[in-house]
């Protein structure tokens, strides 16, 4: 009888364990399928296909995506259908990674006037003197977790320097 209790209590620990795993995001969708199920990302997951860029933010990562929503993207007006004509693939490559952090940070780690290093090369400020602003867009909804990095929605699309 002791075997079997033992066995189920084994069982029993184990299902625990998986569904915790699961529970802590083991199974969430990662960047771009987050992104992808989200209607306020058509024209970033439209982006981030003419770029080439799939791949990379299905990754491993962890990465830091500062994803400005549709709206953001519209607010630059017929610059969005330029950027996603083949021959600008550099500039909208350029424009995407200025929006991606190495490494996974979430709202709590984000310091105030922090100059933060982009996968694109240049720099972003941080500042969060009246709320949490990446240089002058406001991040609206943060801390989305994914499978491979964290996402934080920002009302504007930022843009490096020389680019557009």
């Amino acid at each position: 009888m002791t075997i079997i209790k033992t066995a189920i209590a084994a069982i029993a620990a184990t299902g625990i364990m998986t569904g915790a795993a699961l529970a802590g995001g083991m199974g969430a969708k990662d960047i771009v399928d987050t992104a992808a199920a989200n209607d306020d990302f058509e024209t970033l997951v439209a982006a981030v296909q003419a770029a080439g860029l799939v791949e990379t933010l299905k990754g491993e990562g962890p990465f830091t995506v500062f994803a400005p929503t549709d709206e953001a993207f519209a607010a630059i007006g017929t610059t969005v259908e330029e950027l996603l004509k083949p021959e600008n693939k550099d500039a909208l490559t350029a424009v995407l990674t200025y929006h991606v952090v190495a490494g996974k940070v979430m709202s709590t780690d984000l310091v105030d006037d922090a100059s933060v290093a982009t996968v694109q090369g240049q720099n972003i400020t941080i500042d969060l003197d009246n709320g949490a602003m990446v240089n002058d867009a406001n991040v609206v909804t943060a801390d989305i977790e994914t499978s491979n990095g964290v996402i934080h929605v920002i009302d504007k699309v930022i843009v490096p320097e020389g680019i557009m």
